[in-house]
């Protein structure tokens, strides 16, 4: 059988190489994973077995209920200020994943140019080859302001063949949220150059300490160049529900509908019913899940602390920690390996995320608080094992 180049060049990310490493060990204390341990909301999974039971197990449209997208434009409209018409700008899909994927195979042609920024998600790149496309990697920095890229690299990196500007805030694996003024040079640039910007926003729901977030939807002009993705996942814990959703011109989420009537019909039927009340009641949030991660990251913090070979930025959104391990000897992959085969606690190697993460892991906080304790306990002794 012969397979197709496309497929031959995608791999396995690190991440998921590391967590099914994980597996042969009946001790491991698994940070690999953005799978939080959290349960969804009663409320919600009450709602899916009602459904079920009701018989609510056919088809939507493709394009998803339109109760539920009336829904989502409501909460768009109050999150973000901008008002999307459920009828005709509003896709709901199989995960932020899928939206992803979708709008890439809508804008993309053969050789056309996505800008992705480092520290990025190993997807973003790898579904841009998917869809025939080339990613173009900015890694320059502002100096001072940790991973914010410099927007003068941004606008260096455009070429005639630049179909659109990926962006993931709060980051995912930095947890690092963009700030007012780089979002408006971002905005500045997509309309100079009329580029689309993807604005990847599914870890909006975890930001802490009263931050402030920006959006590019925030500026004017954006709306109808702006791809929003969103995803219930980090929000409510439902990653295994495949649920998220697109917003975005007419004209786009009418092709991005077709594409989805060809590739999975319509997003679950149980998943789609589940949201429709909560996102209808006003006095419904994820106050507690944001919490329980706050409480997981001060936790962390303080664990780092205790570790002097280890250096952290303290995480402002995500579930994410990102730490810099160079001052133990080793670089990102020699770490988490060593870790693993020494002490059965998994992390993410900084490279899965870009050249300029060689140095840094990736620790997903997805799990109780007595078990991150342990897996540092674990992480400490190994550190502690390389000085010797």
């Amino acid at each position: 059988m012969n397979i197709s180049q496309i497929a031959k060049s995608i791999s396995p990310s690190p991440t998921r190489r590391l967590f099914d490493l994980a597996a042969q060990y009946d001790d491991t204390i698994d940070f690999t994973l953005g799978d939080p341990d959290v349960k969804t909301p009663i409320r919600i999974r009450e709602a899916a077995c009602k459904a079920i039971m009701d018989g609510k197990t056919r088809y939507s449209a493709n394009a998803g209920l339109i109760e539920l997208r009336r829904a989502i434009s409501k909460t768009v409209e109050k999150r973000n200020g901008v008002y999307y018409s459920p009828e005709s700008e509003i896709i709901v899909t199989v995960g932020a994943m899928e939206a992803l994927y979708v709008t890439l195979l809508c804008l993309l042609d053969q050789g056309d140019e996505v800008i992705i920024l480092e520290p990025y998600w190993i997807n973003y790149r790898q579904m841009v080859n998917m869809c025939g496309g080339v990613p173009v990697i900015v890694d320059k920095f502002i100096e001072g302001k940790g991973f914010t890229v410099d927007p003068n690299a941004i606008e260096a990196a455009v070429t005639p063949k630049t179909k659109a500007i990926m962006l993931n805030s709060p980051n995912n694996p930095s947890g690092y949220v963009y700030d007012k003024c780089f979002m408006e040079r971002i905005a500045d640039i997509a309309k100079k150059y009329d580029i689309t910007v993807i604005t990847d926003e599914v870890y909006r729901s975890l930001v802490y300490d009263d931050l402030e977030y920006s959006s590019i939807l925030d500026f004017e002009g954006m709306k109808e160049r702006t791809v929003l993705i969103y995803s219930f996942s980090k929000e409510f814990s439902m990653t295994g529900w495949r649920i998220g959703y697109a917003a975005a011109p007419a004209e786009l989420v009418s092709c991005m509908t077709r594409l989805q009537e060809n590739i999975v019909a319509c997003a679950p039927l149980a998943s789609q019913h589940a949201l429709v009340d909560v996102l209808n009641d006003p006095e419904f949030d994820s106050k507690e899940i944001i919490s329980k991660f706050a409480s997981r990251r001060d936790c962390i913090v303080n664990a780092v602390k205790d570790i002097p070979q280890l250096k952290m930025d303290i995480p402002v959104g995500t579930f994410y920690a990102f730490i810099d391990v160079s001052k133990t000897g080793l670089d990102a992959n020699e770490f988490a390996y060593g870790l693993l085969e020494s002490k059965h606690v998994a992390v993410v190697p900084g490279s899965a995320y870009g050249e300029c993460c060689k140095n840094y892991v990736r620790i997903a906080f997805t799990l109780e608080e007595s078990k991150i304790i342990k897996g540092f306990e674990r992480i400490k002794e190994y550190v502690e094992s390389l000085q010797k």
